[in-house]
C-alpha cells in the first residue's frame, strides 16, 4: 500500500515539475493540513503559520526540481515549512535566538503522570518563542542539536542551552499550572 502510494507521489511530483496545477493541487491537498501543524507548532499566531505554509509550498513547487527522491516528499517539504516558519518569526522580530548569559536554570523533578496533553499543548504555547521553538523542534520535529545548529545559526552550546533553559520553564509553566505555584 504504501509503495503504491509513493509511485503515485512520484507521478504526481513529474507533472508537477512539468506544470501541471492539477497534480500541484493534489500534493497541495495532501500535506496542506500536515504542514500547517508543523507551521503551527513553530508560529502562535493563526495567520502567520498559514502564511508560512502558503510560502513554503510555493517554495517547494518553485524548486521541485531539485527533489531528487532520497527522502520522501513530505520530510523535504517538512523542512522547507520549518525554514520557512523560522523566517517569518524573525521578519516579525518574534524570536531572537540570543542568550544573555550562561547561567543554565536547575532542572526541578515534578510529576508529570498528572499532566494531560492538553495541558501539555498550553504550557509549550505560554512559552516564549524561542523556547517553543527549541521544544518543538527537538522533541516534535525529531532535530538533534546539529541540525537545530545549522537551521538556527547558532553555535551547539547555544543550541544546548536554549533547550535546556525551555525545558526548566516549561517545567516552571507546568508547575503553576497543576499547582498554582513557581518552582525553583
Amino acid at each position: 500500500m504504501k509503495t503504491k502510494f509513493l509511485d503515485i507521489e512520484k507521478e504526481l511530483i513529474r507533472r508537477c515539475i512539468q506544470g501541471d496545477q492539477k497534480s500541484q493541487k493534489q500534493l497541495y491537498e495532501h500535506y496542506a493540513a500536515a504542514m500547517y501543524g508543523v507551521s503551527r507548532r513553530i508560529i502562535a499566531d493563526e495567520v502567520l503559520a498559514e502564511d508560512a505554509m502558503q510560502e513554503a509550498f510555493i517554495t517547494a513547487f518553485q524548486k521541485l526540481e531539485q527533489f531528487k527522491g532520497e527522502v520522501v516528499f513530505g520530510a523535504w517539504l517538512k523542512r522547507i515549512v520549518i525554514r520557512k516558519s523560522i523566517d517569518l518569526l524573525r521578519k516579525e522580530k518574534k524570536l531572537q535566538v540570543e542568550l544573555e548569559n550562561d547561567h543554565i536554570i536547575e532542572e526541578t523533578s515534578m510529576d508529570y503522570k498528572a499532566i494531560d496533553v492538553q495541558q501539555l499543548k498550553s504550557g509549550i504555547e505560554a512559552l516564549p518563542a524561542q523556547y517553543k521553538l527549541m521544544i518543538n523542534l527537538y522533541y516534535f520535529e525529531g532535530y538533534c542539536h546539529e541540525e537545530l545548529t545549522s537551521l538556527l545559526g547558532i553555535s551547539h552550546q547555544n543550541s544546548r542551552t536554549l533547550l535546556s533553559r525551555a525545558k526548566s520553564k516549561l517545567k516552571t509553566i507546568l508547575n503553576e499550572m497543576q499547582y498554582g505555584r513557581s518552582i525553583g
